[in-house]
């Protein structure tokens, strides 16, 4: 008996067609709400669109310095005392030799004296030595003159009384007592001579030792009167004066700083740097300053080799003229070249640095729109940042603030 077959209502081909409409359907809902979802309308007019370009890039940091004089030099107290006058004020300009302050020290001056004494006593026992030598040398020779001019008598007189003797003429104790006053005067000449040589040799060698102490205990002398000198503190060159408040009767501490004179019209600049940026700082890179809407140039001439809390100075000095009008205390903003400038591909400084660190921004694709692209940034200054990949010469990119546009994709406005 034949059996009826119904028709099935889902077939495996209509089954297809359902799934892939339903596919298509989801994916065009999905990309919809996607789309929808990465656009935010922004307002252009508060945005700052910024044109990449290639130019000539300079790698600087901006630091602050402080002007200095170039040459200071301090006053010290090389002696202590109690101030009697005090000549110069601070501020004051002065010459070298000018009178600062007179101190008064007794016990110093009694100390002096003392020394003063005893060196004198050193001095007149050398020369007193010095006499006795001279005095000693005169004797001996005056002696062997002696000598001679009796050599010179009996010399004649014996060779005469020898004759006189072999033809019996006068007695043998004549002629013994003239031949032993012959021979002793001989003999009292070479002991004489040969003591005199070995005195003079050796009177030769004291004298040069009693010269030399002698020029020593001058030395000694001066410098000790010189001490007393030093309780008039003097300007030590040209410049103006700077101390801390003196008065008379105040108490000076032996070499305690009282001051300092600073070089006039010669100033350079100490600049505070950051320690991370140690590694690139070398002896004459140049930097930059405006002063009065003129620019100057400086150039690094010393590093100070110490750091204290994460800083480290170098000493700037002005390399063709120092501005007019520059006091000591005064600051500059300086711009401090780290090398040579190159071309590069650059983007302005924005405030979209702060949300995305570099790695990405919104770049323009119409009028209307900007699409967030991936990109890679090198190195700054103050203007630019240097672009490595992602950008090219004429895009026109976002630079400003991102705060406002969230995870969106794309603006439009």
């Amino acid at each position: 008996m034949d059996k009826i077959i119904k028709k099935k209502k889902w077939t495996t081909k209509k089954i297809s067609y359902t799934a892939v409409g339903v596919v298509v359907l989801c994916a065009a809902i999905y990309i919809g709400f996607s789309e929808r979802g990465s656009k935010l309308n922004i307002n252009p007019d508060k945005t700052t669109f910024s044109m990449v370009k290639r130019g000539q890039f300079q790698e600087y940091i901006v630091q602050t310095g402080e002007i200095v004089p170039n040459g200071t030099y301090f006053l010290d107290a090389i002696e202590g005392g109690n101030i009697t006058e005090v000549v110069k004020e601070s501020g004051a300009i002065v010459k070298k030799g000018d009178v600062i302050v007179v101190l008064e020290n007794a016990n110093l001056r009694l100390n002096v004296l003392s020394q003063e004494n005893s060196l004198n006593e050193q001095i007149n026992r050398i020369r007193t030595t010095r006499l006795q030598l001279d005095q000693n040398y005169l004797s001996q020779k005056q002696q062997l003159a002696q000598i001679e001019n009796q050599l010179q008598i009996l010399g004649p007189q014996f060779r005469r009384d020898s004759v006189l003797f072999s033809k019996e003429l006068i007695s043998r104790q004549a002629f013994e007592k003239t031949q032993a006053d012959y021979r002793y005067n001989l003999k009292r000449k070479e002991f004489t001579y040969e003591s005199f040589k070995n005195d003079s040799t050796s009177r030769v060698t004291q004298l040069s030792q009693l010269r030399s102490s002698e020029i020593s205990m001058m030395e000694s002398l001066t410098g000790v009167r010189q001490i007393l000198s030093n309780l008039v503190i003097k300007a030590p060159i040209d410049g103006q004066l700077t101390t801390s408040r003196l008065q008379e009767g105040q108490n000076i501490s032996k070499s305690e700083r009282i001051g300092q004179v600073d070089v006039i019209g010669n100033y350079k600049v100490k600049v505070p740097i950051d320690e991370l940026y140690l590694s690139r700082i070398d002896k004459g890179l140049v930097a930059s300053t405006l002063y009065a809407g003129k620019e100057y140039k400086l150039m690094i001439n010393y590093i100070y080799p110490k750091v204290e809390d994460g800083k480290f100075e170098v000493d700037m000095s002005f390399i063709d003229e120092i501005p007019e009008g520059i006091r000591s205390g005064q600051s500059l903003r300086l711009k401090i070249e780290l090398g040579k400038s190159s071309e590069q591909l650059l983007i302005p400084v924005g405030g979209f640095y702060r949300s995305t660190g570099g790695n990405w921004v919104y770049v323009l694709e119409n009028d209307n729109k900007a699409i967030r692209r991936e990109i890679r940034l090198g190195k700054k200054n103050s203007e630019n940042y240097q672009v490595l990949e992602g950008l090219d010469i004429g895009d026109k990119v976002i630079t400003s603030s991102y705060d406002n546009f969230g995870d969106n994709k794309i603006l439009v406005w």
